[in-house]
């Protein structure tokens, strides 16, 4: 889920009309031209907001539809199996997202009324994009297999130093290709995609590009992929990437899903090896929870308190004892010997930029506010039993995104879709 949907559909003027009109028709659902404009304006926003020049607007305005028809049909699927978000978890989302805004609930309400958001339409939103996250979770990564040969012939080829596992940050573009595609579709969408990738080689903005031709799902903030080791990768990206430098662009890839074009962004020599030592922290934290009788001011306040009184000398453990909302809190918030990935990406950033003995600041996870304090590191050669995790979750992570863009394929293709976009 994002802030970005505070800055949300307006300046678009539509008639009673517009009410009416429908776009497309998705299985028995239909997409009216007034959801489509108000969806049209956030996006715009969000390209503007991240300084990528805007595609024309007939253009974007049919990969916005697509996207809509996608999402559409995913959300259909949750509904039918009875996956919904709770308005608890839901509430707990929004004031996170109020949080990160610096904002109170009362002024992020006001401040989305200004732009003229409604709070019921924006609370449906995130419960829309939370429901897409764990639709994606149930059907697609809780249904990649790992064989233990995979594992095996992994851990038979490791890489060798951290430095040939360098971490990369990307930016995609796909061009799907439907999944029983004759060859005169196939030849058009091959068009369609040295057509994108002839632009690029023009100097035209690759994010722009992305917005334009792009139907991954983000294609419409860019193409832009989250930062990960070269082994979590596509095994297609994978190999494109290892022969790039930072600012070049592939040739067209092809792949069961569609056309594939990666632009290189930066290549960091901050990757990991499964072969490698395994760095262990030896933790300890105080825990405030937030939740239906804690709001997260009242959670703040009294982790700033606690805070407080451990910088004038309060001891830790007696504090995390008496304090602290966690099952550690009886052995004083002792967390044992920590893996890198054995919390939450919040707590474990902290974590790994303390020293010794220092305790954090206050810190906001999922689960509440945390103070924490570490007491010790040491690197051990990971046991086999560790390594065989590990290589697990790195084949798992690199299966993810080829598995999410065939399920997504397959969801579209297996939809009843009819297009009215020529009554507009």
């Amino acid at each position: 889920m994002t802030a970005s949907l505070v800055a949300s559909a307006q300046g678009t003027r539509v008639t009673s009309q517009d009410v009416d009109r429908i776009l497309a028709v998705v299985n028995d659902e239909a997409i009216t031209l007034l959801e489509h404009r108000n969806r049209l304006a956030t996006v715009e926003r969000q390209l503007r907001s991240q300084n990528v020049p805007l595609p024309a607007r007939d253009v974007l305005e049919q990969q916005l539809l697509e996207r809509m028809i996608s999402d559409r049909v995913q959300l259909q699927l949750a509904r039918e199996t009875g996956l919904r978000v709770p308005d608890i978890e839901l509430d707990a989302a929004l004031r996170r997202i109020a949080e990160n805004n610096r904002m109170s609930m009362t002024d992020f309400q006001a401040a989305l009324q200004k732009d003229g958001v409604t709070w019921a339409k924006f609370r449906e939103d995130i419960r829309d994009e939370m429901t897409l996250s764990r639709l994606r979770e149930r059907e697609v990564e809780g249904r990649i297999v790992i064989s233990e040969g995979e594992i095996d012939n992994y851990l038979a080829n490791p890489v060798a130093t951290v430095d040939a596992n360098p971490e990369v940050a990307l930016a995609h573009i796909l061009v799907r290709v439907p999944e029983q595609a004759t060859p005169d579709q196939l030849m058009r969408i091959g068009v369609r995609a040295q057509s994108a990738l002839d632009q690029i080689r023009r100097g035209e903005d690759f994010a722009r590009v992305a917005a334009s031709f792009s139907d991954a799902p983000d294609g419409l903030s860019g193409g832009v992929m989250n930062a990960r080791p070269l082994d979590r990768l596509p095994a297609l990206y994978a190999e494109a990437v290892k022969k790039m430098q930072p600012g070049e662009v592939s040739e067209i890839l092809r792949s069961p899903a569609g056309f594939h074009i990666v632009k290189l962004v930066e290549r960091r020599g901050a990757g990991t090896s499964v072969s490698a030592g395994v760095k262990q922290t030896h933790a300890r934290h105080v825990l405030i929870k937030v939740g239906d009788l804690v709001t997260v001011e009242e959670a703040r306040r009294k982790i700033m308190a606690i805070k407080e009184k451990l910088t004038a000398g309060a001891d830790f453990a007696e504090t995390a004892r008496m304090q602290s909302n966690d099952l550690s809190a009886s052995k004083g918030g002792d967390l044992g010997w920590l893996y890198q990935g054995d919390t939450v990406p919040e707590f474990d950033r902290a974590m790994d930029a303390l020293a010794i003995n220092q305790v954090s600041d206050p810190i906001q996870s999922q689960f509440g506010f945390h103070l924490i304090q570490v007491l010790e590191r040491r690197t051990e050669e990971a046991s086999q039993e560790r390594q065989r995790a590990m290589a697990r979750q790195i084949l798992r992570e690199r299966k993810s995104d080829e598995a999410y863009q065939e399920w997504i394929r397959q969801m579209r293709d297996r939809a009843y879709v009819e297009l009215r976009t020529d009554e507009r």
